[in-house]
């Protein structure tokens, strides 16, 4: 399977981080001023994604730490955000017309994110 975290050049010289398998994007994050910042996003995935908690929050679960949130929208499909420590969001999902299928991008980071290689295309 071809699993990759991409550094990604975004505006004003900024960077993101981006988790894809093949050459679908799973999740990103927000845009970092410092390519530092999108590196120590990457590892902190790394390190936390394994053991994090995931929280339904369409079924009304909460949590604290870093976890998985699955939210739904207001046209009934899901999306992914995980969580730092600190509460706030690191990377998002697409939508998804399915939980299932949100449900499977969170078991993919979960058990991929660890060992995947990071290319950097800045």
């Amino acid at each position: 399977m071809a699993y990759k975290f991409k550094i990604v050049a975004r505006k004003n010289d900024q960077f993101g981080v981006q988790f894809l398998y093949n050459a679908e994007v799973m999740v990103w994050s927000e845009s970092y001023k410092a390519k530092a910042s999108a590196k120590n996003c990457i590892e902190s995935l790394k390190k936390h994604v394994a053991d994090a908690a995931t929280v339904d929050l369409s079924n009304g679960e909460t949590g604290s730490g870093y976890r998985f949130e699955m939210k739904k929208s207001k046209d009934g499909q899901f999306h992914v955000v995980f969580i730092a420590s600190n509460g706030e969001p690191m990377v998002q999902s697409e939508l998804y017309t399915t939980k299932a299928s949100a449900k499977n991008c969170i078991e993919s980071c979960k058990k991929q994110m660890a060992e995947t290689e990071v290319v950097d295309e800045t």
